[in-house]
């Protein structure tokens, strides 16, 4: 659920540019090997049911977890992260 500051009839200017940030930010992490991959759904319109996924490759909790929290759409507040821990159990 998004945040009681979002509100998609308001979206403004402001919060495509940090949205762009978010994207050149996973985009720079991808390239260095953090994230393994990133997305998210596409209904539309966008609704309080759309979310995104980012998955991270690091080496410790901590450092995922300061990846998530400085995500510029986080920092920015025009979207919310929650961190969640993954095992792989199978894969293609």
């Amino acid at each position: 659920m998004y945040p009681e500051y979002f509100n998609f009839d308001s979206w403004t200017e402001e919060a495509n540019e940090i949205v762009g940030k978010h994207f050149n930010y996973l985009k720079k992490l991808t390239e260095e090997g953090a994230v393994v991959m990133a997305g998210r759904t596409l209904n539309e319109p966008m609704s309080e049911e759309d979310f995104g996924i980012v998955i991270l490759e690091t080496n410790t909790k901590d450092e995922a977890q300061n990846i998530m929290d400085n995500d510029p759409s986080v920092t920015g507040r025009v979207m919310h992260a929650k961190f969640y821990e993954f095992s792989l159990a199978l894969l293609r």
